[in-house]
């Protein structure tokens, strides 16, 4: 699964540190801590019909993730909204798009790790693309990757961070094998989540989704759950491993930038009936309109 060059992104104005450019204009600094050292967090938003979904959980997980990292002056809640409003307002957009928002620790006096050589506060970069949900509505295929989650002593997950490598990695095992992406185990072996979603399992009508041991705490996710409970359908959070995957009625995967997919094979072996199952189903058509009556206003000129 490749995503293709999307032509209405040709000319897309993307916004740096305030700065609105072309794309082929936009600049970071080489001194610029994400260039120094992948020292950054980050958000992915969608928009429905004007209106940022779980806006406000969003920046509030970006704040805890740069507090957690000792960013100083960290840019109001207020003053984000509107560099997003402007980036999408440059680009006149509404619908069917993903908002990449990556907050820096800044520049450097210097090239190097130490935060004391930064003396400026952080770099806001605003990237407003034209996105449709990535992957098959169909169905997608898993395999194991090789590749482990870190515990929360060696990099806590709770920090959305850029440091990507391990799901650049596992994403490469999924590539060679030809899967669509890779399912990523913890270091007890139990799974974590996949290479860029989290994962939902089906089992005698039960909903059950990992802990957040060594994932991040999605937002889709939450919303899953949330969803759950209000159809009441039955649902746990506990060590899921590979044989549940396998054996299980249905498997799901959510995130920002596809919403809820389902999973037809995990390592070459079929999962239910090969094909969406009737919970997911039911799931994917109360995102949709929860997406599609709630979210952030976002006033466009």
């Amino acid at each position: 699964m490749l995503q293709t060059f999307d032509e209405r992104n040709r000319d897309l104005i993307v916004n740096v540190a305030g700065r609105l450019s072309h794309r082929d204009e936009a600049r970071v600094s080489p001194f610029d801590s994400v260039v120094q050292g992948g020292d950054a967090v980050w958000e992915g938003l969608r928009l429905y019909g004007g209106r940022i979904f779980h806006l406000d959980e969003h920046l509030a997980r970006l704040r805890r993730s740069a507090q957690a990292l000792a960013f100083a002056d960290i840019p109001p809640y207020d003053e984000i909204v509107e560099q997003v409003r402007r980036t999408l307002e440059a680009n006149g957009m509404r619908e069917d798009v993903h908002i990449r928002l990556t907050l820096t620790r800044g520049v450097k006096s210097t090239s190097g790790m130490d935060p004391r050589l930064n003396t400026t506060g952080p770099t806001l970069i605003v990237l407003a693309e034209y996105k449709s949900p990535v992957y098959d509505a169909a169905g997608i295929r898993l395999v194991t990757s090789s590749v482990r989650r870190s515990r929360p002593d060696s990099l806590d997950p709770k920090i959305h961070h850029n440091n990507l490598l391990t799901s650049i990695l596992a994403k490469i095992d999924a590539n060679v094998a030809g899967a669509d992406d890779a399912l990523m185990l913890d270091d007890l072996g139990f799974v974590a989540e996949t290479n860029a979603t989290n994962v939902f399992l089906v089992a005698g009508g039960t909903v059950i989704t990992p802990t957040t041991r060594a994932c991040p705490e999605g937002i889709t996710r939450a919303a899953v759950l949330d969803l759950c409970a209000t159809a009441g359908i039955a649902a746990d959070v506990g060590d899921c491993s590979l044989t549940d995957v396998y054996t299980a009625d249905e498997v799901f995967v959510t995130g920002t930038m596809g919403g809820l997919t389902p999973v037809v094979a995990v390592d070459g072996r079929r999962i239910g009936t090969g094909a969406p199952g009737p919970v997911a189903q039911g799931l994917t058509a109360a995102f949709a309109e929860l997406t599609a009556t709630s979210g952030t206003a976002i006033a466009i000129g």
